[in-house]
């Protein structure tokens, strides 16, 4: 890194307020969710979560962190509700989807937050985990998201400890999977095919007493194969 970068990496992270106001400030100013949430990329996630949630018969979901809903714009959801913690974003999404009414939006507060008020099928988080700068708001999301779910937690998200102190101070990697709550069973890992443009990866999770229940009723509870 030359000494420029470092001098403006270093102004960036001077000037960070912390994740939370870090993306109201940038959804109150127009700014997008980020190049993950259209294109290529967007359409990849979309197709993936769309098959995976066909082929296990879900019928509710919740999103925690939903951002400017142009993901979810290509998205097929039966019953959707969508959190997130900037309000710029939320009112975005509530004008975006305001004739569809199988789609919800709310404030996501981590530390008012009960997660019994936000119950469905399936838990989701893409790309979010990553933006989680704060060693508490990360904690308190990761238990949010789990217990909002009754049987299904989809992630994706990068799953790597990156050490260094990098040029964009709203992005941490961090190794999630050691952190996931008790009872949780990691089904699979579906490598992206986007790797040019993206460090995520799909992590499917299910409950431990839907995976016994579905053994026992002889079904198979299936992620959607990804093709190199």
């Amino acid at each position: 890194m030359t000494l420029l970068r470092r001098l403006l990496a270093a102004l960036r992270r001077a000037r960070y307020p912390g994740s939370i106001a870090y993306w109201e400030k940038r959804y109150a100013a127009g700014g997008s969710s980020g190049s993950g949430s259209s294109g290529r990329l967007a359409e990849y996630k979309a197709g993936w979560m769309n098959r995976f949630i066909r082929e296990n018969n879900i019928q509710s979901i919740v999103e925690l962190g939903c951002g400017d809903g142009q993901q979810l714009l290509l998205a097929e959801y039966p019953e959707y509700l969508g959190l997130d913690v900037a309000p710029s974003a939320v009112a975005r999404c509530r004008e975006l989807f305001a004739g569809d009414p199988a789609k919800r939006f709310e404030r996501y507060d981590p530390y008012h937050f009960d997660p019994a008020t936000a119950q469905a099928d399936l838990a989701i988080s893409l790309e979010v985990i990553f933006h989680l700068t704060e060693e508490n708001i990360y904690r308190l999301y990761l238990a949010h998201l789990f217990a909002c779910a009754r049987h299904w937690v989809v992630i994706f998200a990068s799953d790597a400890v990156d050490t260094s102190e990098g040029p964009f101070p709203h992005f941490r990697q961090r190794r999630f999977t050691e952190d996931v709550p008790v009872g949780w069973i990691l089904l699979e890992r579906v490598p992206n095919p986007n790797r040019d443009i993206s460090v995520s990866n799909f992590f499917v999770f299910a409950r431990a007493g839907h995976i016994f229940q579905a053994t026992n009723n002889t079904t198979t509870a299936s992620a959607p194969a990804t093709k190199p």
